[in-house]
């Protein structure tokens, strides 16, 4: 064969590796769009028929369960302290891919938050200091993610737009030869759980003197109007400032994403929050009011250094029109 022959016959084999990668790469994003869309990117199985069976320091084994990392920390957590929350753990699931899938902060602290959150409103009788303290305990639990992962946001943490199909589908092609639990949310799941549970217990026994009057958290002042009740606003409490003030995604939606989305799953069973249409008016109604902006810190113009800073902010009527705008949906 002469060299012409040998090039086209070269050229010929490398477009048919090409179209063959193609076709595999386009046939794995199609397949996580639709994982995506129906919050089951991670999931094996997504049935709680069976709570009781799951062992809670097997991280990797309750994330197959659960099938989001907001729902499985908020999970785990529930179960280091003793006390599942089944319905208000199903009512996380649309707080994943760092809150419906915007890839800012990641799932594990919105489900952190809400455990820290759930903890604080059983140990402290006093409101105020429940709330407060919810804050600090967050705080702390940023703090040893970000040792871990350098970062607080989802899109960081596993390099790749979730929001194109095209790189999901790369992303689980470079996944498959460790298998799924060795992918990255997996992984982290297992890595991080012993200095989560650690900083999410020292947050609560934190010292706190910065205990200001009513309202300390706009995620609580959210669902407030939403109807919630003193358990629920405490749970949602450290995510005040964009999570534990850290001027961040808002936290007063995500709180108002949970609080109706757990409205939804009280009404329907053992369903996944992520079926919830809701959650996609609220988020609608909030990009509306702040023309897409996602951050605490550029919605409020300012960042906020204390707890007692915020609970001024809140109570002098910051965010009220964004408040009221999510929590009518």
């Amino acid at each position: 064969m002469n060299k012409e022959g040998a090039k086209q016959n070269t050229k010929k084999m490398n477009r048919r590796k090409f179209i063959k990668i193609s076709a595999v790469v386009a046939a794995a994003a199609g397949a996580a769009a639709v994982m995506l869309n129906t919050g089951k990117l991670f999931n094996i199985s997504n049935s709680l028929k069976n709570p009781a069976q799951m062992i809670p320091q097997d991280a990797k084994k309750v994330f197959s369960k659960c099938g989001t990392c907001s729902r499985t920390y908020l999970t785990l957590l529930n179960n280091e302290f003793g006390y599942p929350q089944i319905t208000e753990e199903l009512a996380s699931d649309p707080l994943a891919g760092g809150l419906m899938n915007t890839q800012n902060q990641c799932g594990m602290l919105w489900g952190s938050a809400l455990a820290v959150g759930a903890e604080s409103y059983r140990r402290f009788d006093n409101h105020n200091q429940a709330m407060a303290m919810a804050i600090t305990g967050t705080q702390h639990v940023l703090t040893s993610y970000k040792k871990i992962t350098n970062s607080l946001n989802c899109k960081d943490v596993i390099g790749v737009d979730i929001s194109n199909n095209f790189e999901v589908g790369k992303f689980i092609l470079k996944s498959l030869p460790g298998g799924f639990t060795n992918m990255i949310c997996m992984s982290l799941t297992e890595k991080w759980l012993p200095q989560a549970i650690q900083s999410a217990k020292e947050g609560l026994s934190a010292k706190q003197n910065d205990i200001p009057e009513l309202p300390v958290s706009c995620a609580s002042e959210a669902i407030k109007k939403m109807g919630a009740g003193d358990e629920e606003m405490v749970m949602v409490s450290g995510l005040a400032g964009g999570i534990g003030l850290s001027g961040m995604a808002c936290g007063a939606l995500g709180a108002a994403i949970w609080m109706n989305t757990l409205e939804w799953c009280r009404n329907n069973p053992g369903q996944s929050g992520y079926n919830n249409p809701k959650s996609k008016e609220i988020l609608q109604a909030f990009n509306d009011i702040t023309e897409s902006e996602m951050l605490c810190s550029k919605i409020c113009g300012q960042s906020f250094n204390s707890i007692e800073e915020h609970a001024a902010y809140v109570k002098n009527g910051g965010c009220q029109k964004l408040i009221n705008a999510i929590a009518q949906v």
